[in-house]
């Protein structure tokens, strides 16, 4: 049950930092850390929140409007706002802080992928159960109907998770979930309409040579796909 704050957190430091999002963040992940606030708790107003935080409100907004595209804060219309009772993911340092605070990139997270998705298709090839083979296919069909950068966003997701559950390496599967997932929320917003054809076009062609058991196939497209999504959207699908 949400309940208010029983009492309002004072120990804050003033923001000097350039990336104040950033730095907002940290900050209120210490006040969690130290137990200033604790799952269900209500927090000041966000005009209050600035004042005590020492930057102006525009800033507290978007620091808070990150921490609820995490999951960590609930926003209630007409209510407020209440710290998550899931939010001891602050306390484990994930990569949206280290993205945020340590500036990590998006073609860092990129160059991650290249190490070792490829190889990782190459494992699903030999691997994968027809089970696996219908996640993908379901995956590339949300991908085909989305409307919008949320659902595109979501059957990335899809479809990646089922390449990795088909590869059978759990570990991975649970490290790159995070890397998809931040590296697509930061580069929807920039993406055009021929990204959609270009993604659902290595989809398939990834699809067809895990079905056929072919890993060095799996293993070429996965490569090409991710080199081309690191390049501008300007180029078009037919000349891939």
């Amino acid at each position: 049950m949400l309940v208010k704050m029983k009492a309002t957190p004072t120990s804050f430091e003033k923001i000097a930092d350039s990336r104040v999002t950033g730095a907002l963040i940290s900050q209120l992940k210490k006040q969690i850390a130290s137990g200033a606030i604790a799952p269900g708790d209500k927090f000041p107003p966000e005009r209050e929140m600035a004042k005590n935080f020492q930057v102006n409100r525009a800033s507290m907004r978007q620091a808070l409007k990150v921490l609820e595209a995490m999951g960590v804060i609930v926003q209630l219309v007409g209510d407020g706002t209440y710290l998550s009772n899931s939010a001891e993911i602050l306390l484990s340092e994930p990569l949206d802080f280290l993205v945020l605070i340590d500036g990590l990139s998006i073609q860092q997270l990129m160059e991650t992928r290249l190490v070792a998705e490829p190889e990782l298709a190459a494992r699903a090839a030999e691997r994968s159960s027809p089970d696996d083979l219908a996640a993908l296919r379901t995956a590339i069909a949300s991908l085909e109907k989305c409307r919008t950068q949320r659902e595109r966003i979501s059957a990335e997701l899809e479809f990646h998770d089922a390449l990795l559950k088909a590869a059978g390496d759990r570990i991975f599967r649970l490290l790159y979930r995070d890397i998809y997932r931040i590296q697509l929320t930061n580069a929807a917003p920039r993406s055009k309409p021929l990204d959609l054809d270009r993604t659902l076009t290595f989809h398939r062609r990834i699809y067809s040579a895990i079905k056929l058991h072919d890993a060095e196939a799996a293993r070429r497209t996965m490569r090409e796909h991710l080199t081309s999504a690191a390049k501008p959207a300007e180029v078009e699908t037919g000349r891939e």
